[in-house]
């Protein structure tokens, strides 16, 4: 059988996008071609995530279905890979027998010579499992085809992350830190331009601790992000994830320095208790936390700030709870990613005691997403009547409609003409929502 079609789901998180944006422009560079329906692929991939149980049992499912598509397609070509399959591949190889092949996050530049060697051996039902985390980043991406086109991209920076919070599997799964050098950065920055993106997304366990140093060159965040400012086409810069530990001055001080970079922060706080954040080994204070909101925004009146918040961990008393609450609507936050505590096995807090109860850290997750939602739509609707800049990404969903993002990261729908797709316009907003923002392009002079 020759093997010329490829279909990859991605579960979880941003940089997870970028790894299966990178498997997909590998396999494209061998000669094959993404298909829109696992059913009709020759090579499946899962790229997955274990962060929290849901991704992880979604995994599971998921795999479960191109099982069923193995056991009618023999010669089909199953693989995982990501942070689940970095944790668990034995335990994966023997619950699902039709894998042929697991790579953890660090042996993604293996993935042609892996499909290369399985076109060669699959009637021989070889398999290969590649997961060292000693490995360092893989290799540039510049040399590869970009497989989703579009006017953003994502760049990894940096892999794995040193600060070992009790209850993240993380450093576990995807290693210590390790930054990219900025030659690299910024050559496949140049890349993407010449491919016609218009905005990066910088990516990291960690963005704030990038540090690359070799001979005598060394770089930090900050300069790295002040060398993206002077890149000739590049229109915006943003970032994600922020540790509130590391958030220098410095860092602040470039959202009202650097041209490029947008508006917007994603800083998760994770909780409002300084006894749970002790817990959770976050080395910040509530304190801490509110402090560099107050610095932002000395710096930006209007920056939009987003965030991470877990409710349910082990021991969170209901005054616990409500001091998050209460944080909650003393920042006003633009949105919140919000989820329950769940166990992860290996993690310090797996083993701790006074676990909160599934139906009461539903209760509580419920509470916190309805006020969110109050706030954001609230923050959205004082938008109404105010013109914007817009990067046009492409069609809407809504029919007739183009989409695109304001540099503090809402998305503003109204209809244009195409030909507007990757450039900057001033869109009048006129109606706030809950999740987006509606209006009209003002005529260009």
């Amino acid at each position: 059988m020759v093997h010329t079609k490829f279909f990859i789901k991605t579960m979880g998180c941003q940089m997870n996008e970028y790894d299966s944006d990178f498997l997909a422009g590998s396999l494209i560079d061998l000669g094959l071609s993404p298909v829109d329906v696992p059913e009709a692929a020759d090579v499946l991939l899962i790229n997955t995530c274990t962060v929290r149980a849901k991704p992880e049992q979604k995994a599971y499912s998921l795999l479960g279905r191109f099982s069923e598509i193995k056991n009618r397609k023999s010669d089909v070509i199953l693989g995982v890979v990501g942070c689940l399959a970095q944790q668990k591949s034995a335990e994966l190889l023997k619950r699902f027998p039709g894998i042929d092949f697991v790579l953890g996050p660090r042996d993604l530049s293996g993935i042609r010579g892996v499909i290369q060697e399985l076109q060669s051996a699959i009637r021989k039902r070889k398999k290969i499992v590649a997961t060292e985390l000693e490995n360092s980043i893989p290799a540039p991406k510049t040399a590869f085809t970009r497989s989703n086109g579009g006017v953003t991209a994502f760049v990894s920076i940096m892999e794995g992350c040193n600060n070992f919070c009790s209850y993240c599997i993380v450093p576990y799964v995807r290693g210590r830190e390790v930054s990219r050098s900025p030659d690299d950065i910024i050559l496949e920055v140049r890349n993407l331009i010449a491919c016609g993106v218009k905005e990066i997304t910088l990516l990291g366990q960690n963005v704030n601790s990038y540090c690359w140093a070799e001979a005598r060159e060394t770089s930090d965040f900050v300069s790295l992000l002040a060398k993206l400012d002077e890149i000739e086409g590049l229109r915006r810069v943003r970032f994600t994830t922020s540790h509130p530990k590391d958030l220098s001055g410095e860092l602040i001080e470039c959202f009202g320095t650097l041209n490029k970079l947008c508006p917007h922060i994603h800083l998760p706080f994770q909780a409002g208790s300084n006894e749970v954040l002790k817990r959770m080994k976050r080395r910040y204070t509530r304190e801490k936390y509110m402090d560099h909101v107050a610095r932002l925004r000395e710096v930006v009146p209007d920056i939009a700030i987003t965030s991470d918040v877990m409710v349910g961990f082990p021991g969170e008393s209901e005054q616990d709870f409500e001091s998050t609450l209460d944080l909650i609507r003393s920042v006003q936050f633009d949105g919140l990613f919000s989820f329950k505590y769940s166990d992860r096995k290996g993690t310090v807090s797996n083993e701790m005691p006074d676990k909160i109860g599934e139906s009461e850290k539903s209760r509580r997750l419920k509470i916190l997403q309805s006020l969110q939602k109050q706030i954001t739509l609230i923050k959205n609707k004082a938008i109404e009547g105010r013109t914007v800049e817009v990067l046009v990404e492409g069609q809407s969903k809504k029919g007739g409609q183009l989409t695109g993002r304001t540099g503090s990261n809402k998305t503003v729908n109204f209809i244009s003409d195409k030909e507007v797709i990757g450039e900057i316009v001033n869109v009048y907003i006129e109606r706030g929502f809950l999740n987006s923002l509606r209006g009209r392009q003002l005529l260009r002079m």
